[in-house]
């Protein structure tokens, strides 16, 4: 894997770490996705009126990433209510590496080098310490099946966006209609609150804003990367972010204990390492 993906792939976790944070720290967790996914639309639109249109062999993959993607937000809302960030995070981007690794080497052949399989073990090794540090067999099994199910949304999608990115011939393209077809999100919630007439929170609203700017970049550069590095690498490199997201929540969220997670994330950095210079 090379520096410059390696640097994209790691600044992408950063963000990506921050913007669940933003979700998770929202009074109204609804109406921060629905502003993150509005902001999604509207960087859509920008970019397709720039863009070539995607080739007509990514459309399936367009397709299918949107559907679930549809899936993936109602998780992740249902996930943050009922567990930790510093759980359910883990739980949920570590199931995604491995998948995305399996799921790529039957659907185009791609696999990794010795290295790279040891880092891949390593990274997924780490997160899913990170996930069990509050004992899951304790935690709420709602929070926990919804976190498993998330991370095999995370994995449907990101699949689908790898293989479709690289078949789009056109990648901002690909990614301006991804995020445009994301618009029913906002606009279902927007028709469930006025059905509750609750207050609009436009603090709420701001963050979910600032969130979804943080997810467009995040998102779109990983794209780009999987076009110069294997799609199971750039997964794996990019769960690194579980590193961030642990220590948001034991910083800012007081969630503990910490000890274990902070070796659990030395783990996944070895991994990352490992894999990186495979």
């Amino acid at each position: 894997m090379s520096t410059t993906a390696l640097s994209i792939v790691l600044f992408c976790a950063l963000l990506h770490a921050s913007w669940n944070a933003l979700v998770k720290a929202a009074k109204d967790r609804a109406l921060s996705l629905a502003a993150l996914s509005a902001t999604h639309a509207v960087v859509g639109i920008g970019l397709i009126a720039i863009s070539d249109p995607p080739a007509m062999a990514s459309w399936p993959s367009i397709v299918a990433s949107t559907v679930i993607h549809y899936a993936y937000y109602g998780l992740l809302f249902s996930a943050y209510r009922l567990g930790d960030l510093s759980q359910v995070y883990p739980i949920s981007r570590g199931m995604a590496p491995a998948l995305v690794a399996l799921g790529t080497f039957l659907i185009i052949g791609e696999s990794l080098s010795m290295e790279g399989w040891i880092g891949l073990g390593l990274v997924c090794i780490g997160i899913g310490t990170l996930a069990f540090q509050r004992g899951a067999v304790h935690a709420d099994r709602k929070a926990i099946g919804v976190a498993a199910l998330l991370g095999l949304s995370i994995a449907g999608y990101s699949i689908a966006d790898g293989v479709g990115v690289r078949f789009s011939e056109s990648p901002t393209g690909y990614i301006g209609w991804l995020f445009l077809l994301e618009a029913p999100v906002p606009l279902a919630v927007v028709w469930y609150r006025r059905s509750l007439r609750g207050p609009i929170d436009w603090h709420v609203v701001s963050m979910g804003i600032v969130g979804g700017l943080f997810s467009v970049v995040a998102y779109g550069l990983v794209l780009y990367a999987k076009t110069i590095a294997p799609i199971a690498a750039v997964s794996a490199v990019r769960e690194s972010s579980v590193i961030i997201a642990s220590l948001i929540g034991i910083l800012l969220f007081k969630e503990r204990p910490w000890q274990g997670r902070v070796i659990a994330s030395i783990v996944v950095a070895t991994g990352v390492i490992v894999l990186a210079a495979g």
